[in-house]
């Protein structure tokens, strides 16, 4: 299930993105403001992003300039009560992907939605390709029909690699894999983290073409390598 972050000051349009988002099958979170924002991108391993413009403590412009300055590189929808060509210029100059004039046609945002899932590799027929090997979300397989080589993994375990190889760009902490895949009802231990990835890391071992990489005090990042 994919998570989305909506970051809006009126109540009511956050109260109405969740009702109508959620009704599609997302994983929804609202934020009054950037610094609530930011606080849950540390929390949380969101998607994808709306933010409003107009917002107080943090506005979007802030909000989307700092994420990208904290490398985080998931998609950005922002939202703004007027059409000018100067705002819109700012918010593509702060890093958003797209932006929206309000009030929002609902079937156009989820067409915009889905257009940035497919330009961060989210897609839609939960396949993930790099070179000649190909990890499909609905068989929990991973396979490479050049070299005739196939793994099965635990749904956990495939859950944890096609969420890294989904962000090659992106690190996740141990604390995010942790929050996203066992949950805060758990007893806190985040070395189970770290007992998936080496499980993972022997199961990928035929396929050179993808990895998870280490990134020394802060997490893991998945890895592609697209030519063999």
């Amino acid at each position: 299930m994919f998570k989305l972050l909506v970051a809006d000051d009126e109540e009511n349009i956050r109260n109405l993105f969740k009702l109508r988002l959620e009704g599609e099958g997302f994983e929804v979170f609202t934020a009054r403001n950037g610094a609530e924002a930011m606080e849950i991108l540390y929390k949380e391993v969101i998607d994808l992003l709306i933010a409003d413009v107009m917002m107080p403590v943090i506005d979007g412009f802030a909000l989307v300039k700092r994420m990208r300055e904290e490398n985080f590189e998931i998609p950005v929808i922002m939202l703004t009560a007027k059409g000018l060509l100067e705002d819109k210029k700012t918010g593509f100059a702060a890093g958003a992907d797209d932006y929206m004039v309000k009030p929002i046609e609902f079937d156009e945002l989820l067409l915009r939605m889905k257009a940035l899932f497919r330009r961060a590799k989210i897609v839609t027929e939960k396949k993930i390709v790099a070179g000649d090997t190909e990890l499909n979300f609905s068989t929990l397989s991973i396979v490479n029909n050049k070299r005739s080589v196939s793994v099965t993994l635990s749904k956990k375990e495939f859950q944890i690699l096609y969420k890294l190889l989904s962000y090659p760009e992106r690190t996740f902490t141990k604390w995010q894999l942790y929050d996203e895949f066992w949950g805060m009802d758990c007893n806190g231990d985040t070395d189970a983290v770290k007992v998936y990835i080496s499980k993972i890391r022997t199961a990928i071992e035929p396929f050179p073409e993808i990895d998870i990489q280490t990134i020394r005090g802060i997490g893991y990042r998945g890895v592609r390598n697209e030519t063999n």
